[in-house]
């Protein structure tokens, strides 16, 4: 039986991330915060890795190229969008305001992954390689910003921790639309000239 879909190298650290997601979602309803950040931070490492991986299959066809591209704003999504709304609300963010804010983080990720996605393709038609730069915040921000925030929170009152779970998400959704640019580093391209040095 032929199955749908491109699999090879190129995608498994896009599928290990998801299931990092889905851990970390399913820890975080059990109480299980600790595991719960872990598996965002560790989505959030994949992540950095999963476009330079990708880049060194030099013939890749631009079905592959394009679906490398949906994939990894379909997990983003999951990732950093959904998973971090379920997080804080498992950790009490249960109010009006707070579910409107959490409805607004998850709806701005969905617009900002959308919109790049659309940037994206174009821009691989004419340029490809690596982006030089974001456009707005990038929604993988959110993993090195909510264990930040988690861990600073250890040491402070249970109610300065929900203020924190409040305002978080809702000045990281307005950065992610909003229209700014932040330079991009190139892991992938440090990471690989370095082993080659090394050799």
């Amino acid at each position: 039986m032929r199955l749908i879909g491109f699999y090879d190298y190129t995608v498994i650290l896009t599928y290990i991330s998801l299931m990092s997601g889905l851990v970390g979602m399913k820890a975080a309803m059990d109480g299980r915060f600790d595991l719960a950040i872990a598996c965002l931070a560790l989505s959030g490492f994949l992540d950095m890795f999963d476009g330079a991986v990708a880049r060194t299959k030099k013939n890749r066809s631009q079905d592959e190229k394009n679906f490398g591209i949906q994939l990894d704003s379909l997990c983003d999504m999951v990732c950093f969008g959904a998973f971090p709304a379920v997080f804080l609300y498992c950790s009490g963010v249960h109010s009006v305001f707070g579910l409107a804010v959490l409805g607004l983080y998850v709806l701005c990720a969905l617009i900002r992954l959308a919109f790049f996605n659309v940037l994206e393709i174009r821009r691989q038609q004419t340029e490809g390689g690596c982006a030089k730069g974001y456009r707005g915040l990038p929604v993988t921000s959110i993993s090195i910003i909510l264990p930040f925030f988690y861990l600073v929170g250890l040491s402070l009152p249970p109610n300065a921790l929900g203020v924190i779970y409040h305002v978080v998400p809702l000045i990281t959704a307005v950065l992610f639309v909003a229209d700014f640019s932040i330079p991009k580093p190139d892991i992938g391209k440090f990471l690989f000239r370095s082993k080659a040095e090394a050799r």
